[in-house]
């Protein structure tokens, strides 16, 4: 069996291929046998979740796909084994992590049936695990994503109010998300948007400081900033472009699909403004991105729905609607 896995690493290795799921962990499970298997090496899965987690922002969407899967896959492998009931709560946690992770890439890759499969699980990990702050995520950056996806107002509200349920009054960065969902939805159903970016600016002041400068896990200044621009951007505020100047500079450098969605916003409220320039702009922005997204697509079909009809039929408009209509390919 060793050998044959050896020969498929080979084999795939030399024809540019991914190396199939469980085939490196069948190679060396002589030397786990030998050292008692995996089933404490927590921080190490631990550390497997924070590179994906640090990856994510900068790699092509859906480029995580293939090692996702192979590391849940994986991890199915470990629950096979005796765990103490410490120890299972611990993997079911990571589980949850890594199966939202892959979540986030299949939305953000267009595959939306994949990305309610993905977050289902997710959610039923976290509650297995019993951790508080991972149930309360879950939900939350899931009702966000059903809203990207396009699913029904009732399916996100839902989510957002089962995060805030769970959350009580703990200080979880999923509670802050589950908020901004609900900002988020009142700002497309064309709602007043005050009352939810105040419960929004609420839970972000309790939450602790977090010690990436971004992760999907954390929400910080700047997706504060984010939603704040947001709700400004479909409501046609030009108050709008304020924010959006002073989140762009929170930012760091390697966020990129939430520049490109900054930078998507800001051409929304030029061509809700009736700024002729905002129609280029998103173009040049989708063209230029080097990591699309749920949340981009969806804004940027906002914006083709926002133009005055004469200009729906430009060449931006059609090359803009066609960009954004179908998924992203080649994952």
């Amino acid at each position: 069996m060793k050998r044959r896995a050896a020969l498929q690493i080979i084999t795939a290795i030399s024809a540019g291929a991914a190396v199939p799921p469980g085939a490196v962990e069948t190679v060396l499970s002589g030397i786990d046998d030998a050292l008692g298997g995996r089933d404490d090496d927590l921080p190490e899965w631990e550390r497997t979740v924070a590179d994906y987690d640090h990856r994510i922002h900068s790699a092509p969407a859906g480029a995580l796909i293939d090692d996702l899967n192979t590391d849940i896959i994986a991890m199915g492998a470990v629950f096979e084994r005796q765990l103490s009931p410490l120890q299972k709560a611990g993997f079911l946690r990571i589980s949850a992590a890594l199966a939202g992770l892959l979540a986030i890439e299949l939305g953000d890759a267009g595959d939306h049936r994949a990305t309610r499969i993905a977050w289902d699980t997710a959610m039923r990990a976290a509650d297995a695990s019993g951790d508080l702050a991972m149930r309360a995520w879950t939900r939350g950056r899931a009702a966000e994503d059903a809203l990207w996806a396009g699913r029904a107002p009732q399916v996100v509200a839902n989510l957002a109010a089962e995060a805030i349920s769970l959350a009580g009054k703990a200080p979880v960065h999923g509670l802050a998300r589950a908020y901004a969902a609900c900002a988020d939805l009142a700002a497309i159903q064309g709602h007043r948007v005050t009352e939810a970016l105040a419960d929004l600016h609420r839970a972000a002041e309790r939450l602790p400081e977090p010690e990436t400068a971004q992760s999907c896990f954390t929400y910080r200044e700047t997706q504060l900033g984010w939603s704040e621009a947001f709700a400004y951007s479909f409501s046609g505020n030009p108050h709008a472009f304020t924010v959006l100047d002073q989140t762009r500079s929170l930012y760091p450098p390697h966020a990129l699909a939430a520049r490109a969605n900054l930078n998507l916003m800001e051409a929304l409220v030029r061509v809700k403004t009736h700024d002729t320039a905002g129609l280029d702009q998103a173009l040049e922005t989708v063209l230029a991105q080097e990591r699309g997204s749920a949340g981009g697509r969806f804004i940027a079909k906002a914006l083709l729905t926002a133009l005055p009809r004469a200009a729906r039929a430009l060449p931006p408009a059609r090359e803009l609607r066609a960009l954004t209509a179908a998924p992203v390919t080649g994952v």
